[in-house]
């Protein structure tokens, strides 16, 4: 059962940062796990967190809607992959009540595709009407080295069934030097022509992987000078909730968007905090700065203790990351792996 939504008189205080940004975007990591192991985002031999730690489905629903009472109006489920977590729609289902009720705008999800063929309706009858699929080449044996485990064919066939169940789909490829370079024309037309948006994204230095992060940066700025010798971009006001800047491309008719942290960071305009599936409140992606919810969730069955942690938290939100990829510095700028935080 969702929990009620307070009564207008004794609503929580909405979340502004100590630089006025009103925080209306909540991102959570429902799990750590996922069935592929991509080799920007997570090291081929990972270990999980212990399921003690990780939030309950209650628990989720329980933060979740006390961040919706906070003035949270659009909620991304991430993970690791978020559909490979068991028994996940109900959680789905009980967040889309939210909009029902008019109190949350937009449900979304980001997945690798892998289960969309199994979940896409699902998806659809629980409210969600985008979705991001992260998606970095349309080349089966390039696919299989990149994510290490997945299956394209499969990813495609989930696709299929988004566009059918009614979902409207961006997809999202990380650009990565020596990898997808020289095919991304190709992936932004097959997109267009299929219907969904297409947004590139810079590898971010998140979590210790096997190999150098210098030899898979491939700077967005590099990439719009390419694509801009190739056709027309135009830029566009559109806006998701997310970071991404967008252009219009004139002959094919689609949306392009990109998101740069490294070559011109997004900070001035964030709205949003991240939550993992231990309850760990990170209020930038890019640092260490977290504070822990999974104490005060679990202290009481009231959410007093819980909305103290969050306005705490958010009196703490930085004004924006450090994020550095370069030959001198080839440690991570931050430890923990994408898979973590949430994508």
């Amino acid at each position: 059962m969702a929990h009620e939504l307070l009564s207008p008189s004794s609503k929580p205080e909405p979340m502004i940062d100590p630089f006025g940004r009103a925080v209306t975007y909540l991102r959570v990591s429902v799990t750590d796990r996922c069935d592929f192991r991509c080799v920007y985002c997570m090291s081929e031999h990972m270990t999980f967190l212990p399921k003690k730690e990780v939030l309950s489905l209650e628990e989720l629903e329980r933060v979740c809607s006390a961040f919706i009472e906070k003035g949270v109006r659009k909620l991304r489920i991430t993970g690791g992959e978020p559909l490979v977590r068991k028994n996940i729609m109900s959680l789905f289902r009980q967040l889309g009540s939210h909009i029902d009720t008019g109190a949350l705008e937009e449900l979304t999800v980001t997945t690798n595709g892998s289960q969309l063929a199994k979940y896409a309706t699902e998806l659809y009858d629980c409210g969600v009407r985008r979705i991001n699929v992260s998606i970095d080449t349309l080349d089966h044996d390039k696919f299989k080295t990149v994510t290490r485990w997945g299956n394209l064919g499969r990813v495609l066939e989930g696709l299929q069934a988004a566009k059918e169940a009614g979902l409207q789909v961006k997809l999202n490829a990380v650009a990565l030097k020596e990898v997808n370079h020289q095919e991304l024309p190709q992936m932004i037309e097959w997109a267009h022509g299929q219907g969904y948006d297409f947004t590139v994204i810079e590898t971010m230095p998140l979590g210790e992987i096997e190999g150098d992060r210098t030899d898979q940066y491939l700077p967005l700025s590099q990439v719009r000078d390419e694509l801009s010798e190739r056709w027309t971009l135009n830029d566009i006001p559109y806006k998701t909730g997310g970071p991404a800047r967008y252009v219009e491309i004139k002959e094919t008719g689609g949306r392009l968007g990109f998101i740069t942290p490294m070559t011109h960071n997004f900070c001035e305009s964030c709205n949003r905090v991240r939550l993992t599936c231990t309850g760990t409140l990170y209020m930038c992606l890019g640092q260490e700065d977290a504070k822990d919810l999974r104490e005060p969730l679990r202290a009481s069955e009231g959410n007093e203790l819980l909305y103290q942690a969050i306005d705490e938290a958010i009196a703490r939100k930085p004004k924006g990351h450090d994020f550095i990829i370069d030959r001198n510095t080839r440690q991570p700028s931050v430890g923990r792996h994408m898979s973590v935080t949430g994508g």
